[in-house]
C-alpha cells in the first residue's frame, strides 16, 4: 500500500488537535497576550513576568507563533496577531472561551465515548453534576460561562437587521443569559423596552452588561425557571437564542408551547440556532452538535427538525434568515388562534434584512 503523505499529515493534525487546545489554554491562563501587548516581547521578559523558565517560554512561544497567536520579527521579539488580541483579558474577548474549553469542557470531552454510548452527558460524568447545577454553585465558572456566551456578538449584532422593530414596544428574551442579544436589539430600537428571563444566578451578569450598554431603566430582569414559572406576557417580540439546542424534544415543545401561549396575533418569536445539515456543509454546527451532546445531552437540529417541533407546539415557521457563524434565525408566528384571539386572523408583520429571507423547501 502506498502511503499518502498529505493524508498522514491531515490525520496527525486531527489526532493532535487537543495539543493546540491546551497550548492556547495555557497562553490564556498565563495572560501571555496581555503581557506581550504590554511590552513583554521576548522570552526573558515573559519568563520574569510569569515565573517560568526562559527556555520553556521560548518553546511555548515557538508553537504559539506557528498557531497564529503571535508573530515574530525574526530576532526573538513577538507581537500579538488579531487572533492573539482576541485572547486578551478584556471585555468581548475569547479568553474565557479558551479557559472554559480548556478546563471544564475539556474534562467533559474525556468522556465523549461514554456520552455517545450511554446518552449521559460527559460533563456530568466528569464533574459529578449537570452543567446547570454546576454553574449555579460556582460563581466564577458561571461568570466565565456567561462571558463565553457573550462571545457570539457577531450573531447578536446581526439580529436587529432581520427584525422590523418599528412600533414594537416590548421585547422578551427568554433564556437571555448575559443580556448581550437583548442589548443589541434595544440599541437598535431606542423606544423599545426589554425583558430578560433566566435563572437567578445569571442575572448579575445580565444586569451589569445591560447597565453598561442600554441602561437599566429600559429593562426588566426576571430570575425564574422558564419551564416552571410564568413567562412575561405582552411581548411584541419573543427571543429564544441558543436555548433549544440545550434540551431534548420534550423540553423544547414544552417551552415553545409556553411562548406560544403568550403570542398575540401581531407578536412574533425569533429562534436563533445553528442548524445541522447532512450535505457536507456546516462544520461549526456539526462540531457544536457533538459538543452539546457531551456537555449537557443537547443537540443541533436540522431545519426539518425545527419545523416538526414548531408544528407540535402550535407554531408556524414564516421565514428563515441567514446570520453569521453558520447560524439561522427562524421567524415564527402562532398557528391558528392565539390565547384570547379566537376567530381572529394572524396579523401581518414585516421582517427586514440585507439578504432575502427564505422559507421552507
Amino acid at each position: 500500500m502506498t502511503t499518502d503523505p498529505q493524508a498522514v499529515r491531515d490525520a496527525v493534525e486531527l489526532v493532535t488537535g487537543a495539543w493546540r487546545t491546551q497550548t492556547v489554554h495555557v497562553a490564556a491562563r498565563l495572560r501571555l497576550p496581555d503581557l506581550v501587548a504590554g511590552g513583554h516581547r521576548d522570552p526573558a521578559a515573559l519568563a520574569a513576568a510569569t515565573g517560568l523558565r526562559e527556555d520553556l517560554v521560548h518553546r511555548l512561544l515557538r508553537l504559539l507563533v506557528l498557531l497564529g497567536v503571535f508573530e515574530t520579527d525574526g530576532d526573538g521579539a513577538v507581537a500579538t496577531t488579531p487572533v492573539g488580541e482576541l485572547l486578551r483579558d478584556r471585555p468581548g474577548s475569547l479568553r474565557d472561551m479558551a479557559l472554559l474549553y480548556g478546563e471544564e469542557f475539556y474534562r467533559a470531552w474525556e468522556h465523549a465515548e461514554e456520552a455517545l454510548t450511554t446518552g449521559t452527558s460527559g460533563f456530568e460524568l466528569a464533574h459529578g453534576e449537570p452543567l446547570l447545577s454546576y454553574l449555579a454553585g460556582d460563581r466564577e465558572a458561571a461568570g466565565r460561562f456567561q462571558r463565553v456566551m457573550q462571545a457570539g456578538h457577531a450573531v447578536f449584532e446581526a439580529v436587529p437587521g432581520v427584525l422590523d422593530l418599528a412600533g414594537r414596544e416590548r421585547v422578551v428574551d427568554v433564556g437571555g443569559g448575559s443580556g448581550r442579544l437583548l442589548a443589541a436589539v434595544l440599541a437598535a430600537a431606542p423606544r423599545t423596552r426589554g425583558v430578560l428571563v433566566d435563572l437567578p444566578h445569571t442575572l448579575p451578569h445580565a444586569r451589569a452588561h445591560l447597565a453598561a450598554t442600554v441602561g437599566l431603566d429600559r429593562v426588566e430582569l426576571h430570575g425564574r425557571d422558564m419551564f416552571a414559572e410564568p413567562l412575561p406576557a405582552g411581548g411584541d417580540v419573543y427571543l429564544l437564542s441558543r436555548v433549544l439546542g440545550d434540551w431534548d424534544d420534550g423540553h423544547c415543545v414544552r417551552l415553545l408551547r409556553r411562548v406560544r401561549a403568550e403570542l398575540s396575533p401581531r407578536a412574533r418569536l425569533l429562534v436563533v440556532e445553528r442548524m445541522a445539515t447532512d450535505d457536507g456543509s456546516g462544520p461549526l454546527a456539526a462540531l457544536w452538535d457533538l459538543h452539546l451532546l457531551v456537555v449537557n445531552g443537547g443537540r443541533q437540529r436540522t431545519l426539518d427538525d425545527y419545523r416538526t417541533l414548531l408544528h407540535r407546539s402550535g407554531l408556524a415557521l414564516e421565514r428563515v434568515v441567514e446570520l453569521p457563524l453558520e447560524t439561522k434565525g427562524l421567524l415564527v408566528a402562532a398557528a391558528g388562534p392565539a390565547r384570547g384571539t379566537r376567530g381572529k386572523r394572524l396579523g401581518a408583520v414585516s421582517w427586514s434584512g440585507s439578504k432575502r429571507p427564505h422559507g421552507g423547501r
